[in-house]
This record gives structure tokens, C-alpha cells and sequence, in this order.
């Protein structure tokens, strides 16, 4: 039997299968369990989060031949070809490539048929936001009163890009993004059983990459696989994505906070040597101390999304809170001005050499002497100005006030020339 992908083979056939998304499954389970159904339901989320899985079990559970349950057998030949792809009134359209209102008036000319097994008639539109606006037009009306024996089931990407007039014709369940820990604990499951020996670090790099979809965890865990020959390991991870090592990050922290200059330097050179993007080794400093600070901040707050709690605790343990707020504000400029520099690298060791170099003014040693005395500096001002200023003290010094007799208030006391100033004739 040919090799069937991770993405594929652990793809859910039931609702107690499905990870996560338990917001929208207990909605659809008591649903069907109360057989209160809707004609229409449009999914929503990223790629990779379940929509059209959940739209195949309900298409199961509402064809299903032990009847109307949120519990497919999935032993029925029902349950059976609708796993495999092949039932015949499951009717899946990939609207990406019918955008036409030609190819939607075909498929409304079939709506008014009767299934010709099961009970329901259920049309799948994945990607539904790529119908033109004619299609949507065309699909309005049967939208709102369909057969009774027909159910639209809606998947899309963007429903920003769906007219309103669909949007209220439709019950809408969004989907969250999956956490990197729910994707972790998948992933251990299924390696699990598939006696694939991974290290813990590793997961966590492929949760991380995911960013929310599961399908995409699945399919880097398969390229994992063989690019480690039948092992997951954290060095091929990241070799294979082109990561950067968290523990680097936390190195530079390290130099840091102890003010190693040396141990710094020597940081950004181990970098260095893997050719990393600069201004995401600063994106990822800054998505640390974010942590740090709200860590600092409350404690229980931190999550283990990347799997660094007790390294951020650490640190946020061992750091000022000043610093953690001063090396963010500085890493946040010095992304900015990075493109100005001569080049990425020499840019980002100016970041840290500032950040090493400066610290907060009542911060524990933190220059006490000031680089020059306050008020306007002697080299800036006139040089003419201030022997003027200066002869003009000398010849005028100021005197205390003194009292003055009151008859020297009537008759003034004629000023007397210095003798040097007497003229030679005038003896």
C-alpha cells in the first residue's frame, strides 16, 4: 500500500477525534442530538483548523444509516464512502475554480432532485469568498428556502470578502487558531503511535512554525521525519526551517545582564555563522523581554506557548525592571534604524553595545559624574563679548549700598578724575 500522509491519515472522522474547536462542537452536537438543524452553515477560520473535516462529519452524521446522530457509526457504507470521497450526494465544490455564474446555475439545477441514497443531499462550497457576484446572486434564493432535502455547508478563509446577504442567510462558526500547546500534545500523540522517537524541543519548533493549523504541524512533522531519517530531532528542526535558537537568545540576554562585552560579542558571532535575518534576531529579543516584563508583572500570566516558562522566570527573576523596559524601548529603536546601518550586522551589536552602555539614571551603577558642567559651555560664546564683560567688572566692581548724607542729596559731589587721566597742560 502506497504511504499516506500524517495530514491525511490522522485527518478526524468523528467529533470526539477532533482537537480543539470545542466552542463549535458542542453547538453542532446538540444540534444534531436535538435534530434542530439549520439549511445552511458557513465555517470560518485559517487553513488547516477543521472547516471542511467538520463539514464531512456532519455530512456523516446527517446521512449516516443508523440515523441522525452526532455519533456516526462510520462502519455503514455510508460512513464509509463519504471517508473515502466517493458518496454521491456529498457534492464538494471548490469555488477557487467556479467562479463562474455559469457553473452555479448548473449546480442549483440539480438542487431540486431528490438524493439517490442517503437522506440529505449536503453541498460542500470550500473557499466560498471566491464566487464572483453574480454567483452570489445566483445562489441567494435557494440559499434562503432551499428543498428540504438539501443542506449548504460553507468553508471560507476570508468572510470579509462575503456579502452580507449570505452572511445572514447562513448559521457562522469561526474557528480559533490552534496553540502551539494543543499542536505539542497532538504531535506527541501521534508520533507516539507511530514509533517515531522526537525530542520535546523539537515539537515545540514545529508548533511554533505551524502558527495556528494543524494540517500545516502535520505536514512539517512529515518533512521532519525524513529529513531526520526516521528521528524528529531539535537540531534538524531548526536546521530545516532555518530557525534560530532560543538558547542564543537567551544567551545574549545572559551577556547582558551580566555586562559581559566579551561574552557578547562572542554571542553575536555564534550567530553569525548561521546567516540569521538580524532584524528577527531582535524580533525574537523583543518577544522575550515582553515576556519578562509580564512575568515581572504577574507571574501566572506567563504561559508555556514556546515552551520557555522557566527560562523566562528566570530571568525576569535576575533583571531590573528598569532594564527589561529601557532594552525594550532601545531593541524597538534599533529595529527601526537597522536598514540605515552599513550593514545588519554591525547594526545589531550597536543595539546591544548601547544597551550595555547606558542604563538608567538611578540605576545601580550608573555614572554619577556629569560629562560636562550644566549652562551654556565657554567655547560657544564670543570671545570679544567676554573680555568686554570682563574689563567692564574690573573698571566697575560692585559695591554694597551705602547710605548717603541728605545734603549731598541737594547739591551733587562733583565727580573727580582719576590723576592719571589729569591732562600735562592743565597742572
Amino acid at each position: 500500500m502506497s504511504y499516506q500522509v500524517l495530514a491525511r491519515k490522522w485527518r478526524p472522522r468523528s467529533f470526539r477525534e477532533m482537537v480543539g474547536q470545542t466552542h463549535v462542537l458542542k453547538a453542532l452536537i446538540n444540534a444534531l442530538d436535538s435534530q434542530r438543524l439549520h439549511h445552511a452553515y458557513l465555517f470560518t477560520g485559517t487553513r488547516g483548523v477543521g472547516k471542511t473535516t467538520i463539514a464531512r462529519i456532519i455530512a456523516k452524521c446527517l446521512n449516516c444509516e443508523t440515523g441522525i446522530s452526532s455519533t456516526p457509526c462510520g462502519e455503514c457504507s455510508v460512513c464509509r464512502e463519504i471517508d473515502e470521497g466517493r458518496f454521491v450526494d456529498l457534492i464538494e465544490v471548490d469555488a477557487a475554480s467556479r467562479t463562474k455564474v455559469e457553473d452555479t446555475r448548473e449546480l442549483l439545477d440539480n438542487v431540486q432532485y431528490a438524493p439517490s441514497r442517503g437522506r440529505y443531499k449536503v453541498y460542500l462550497i470550500d473557499e466560498v469568498h471566491m464566487l464572483s457576484s453574480h454567483s452570489f446572486n445566483a445562489l441567494l434564493k435557494t440559499l434562503e428556502e432551499p428543498p428540504p432535502h438539501v443542506k449548504f455547508l460553507l468553508a471560507t478563509t476570508d468572510p470579509q470578502k462575503l456579502p452580507v446577504t449570505i452572511l445572514s442567510r447562513c448559521l457562522q462558526f469561526s474557528l480559533k487558531n490552534m496553540p502551539p500547546e494543543r499542536v505539542v500534545e497532538h504531535l506527541t500523540h501521534v508520533l507516539g503511535v507511530e514509533q517515531v522517537p522526537f525530542e520535546e524541543d523539537a515539537l515545540w519548533l514545529l508548533g511554533r512554525a505551524a502558527d495556528g493549523s494543524m494540517r500545516d504541524a502535520m505536514s512539517l512533522t512529515d518533512q521532519a521525519i525524513s529529513f531526520g531519517e526516521g528521528k524528529v530531532l531539535a537540531a534538524d528542526v531548526r536546521s530545516m526551517l532555518g530557525t534560530l535558537d532560543h538558547g542564543q537568545v537567551y544567551g545574549v540576554l545572559q551577556s547582558l545582564l551580566e555586562g559581559d562585552a566579551r561574552a557578547l560579542l562572542e554571542a553575536v558571532r555564534h550567530l553569525a555563522e548561521q546567516g540569521p535575518d538580524w532584524g528577527g534576531v531582535l524580533a525574537e529579543m523583543l518577544n522575550v523581554l515582553h515576556r519578562v516584563a509580564v512575568a515581572q508583572a504577574l507571574p501566572d500570566a506567563v504561559d508555556n506557548g514556546q515552551g520557555d516558562r522557566d527560562r523566562v522566570l528566570a530571568l525576569a527573576q535576575a533583571l531590573p525592571a528598569e532594564d527589561v523596559q529601557f532594552y525594550y524601548q532601545m531593541g524597538l529603536i534599533g529595529r527601526r534604524d537597522l536598514p540605515l546601518a552599513p550593514d545588519p550586522r554591525s547594526g545589531f551589536e550597536m543595539v546591544l553595545l548601547r544597551m550595555l552602555a547606558f542604563r538608567p539614571a538611578d540605576a545601580e551603577g550608573a555614572p554619577r559624574t556629569p560629562l560636562k558642567i550644566s549652562g551654556v559651555s565657554p567655547a560657544t560664546t564670543d570671545s570679544r563679548a567676554t573680555n568686554v564683560a570682563g574689563s567692564a567688572t574690573s573698571a566697575a566692581p560692585v559695591r554694597d549700598p551705602v547710605a548717603v548724607p541728605a545734603a549731598s542729596a541737594q547739591s551733587p559731589t562733583p565727580i573727580q578724575a582719576h590723576p592719571s587721566q589729569i591732562a600735562p597742560d592743565s597742572a
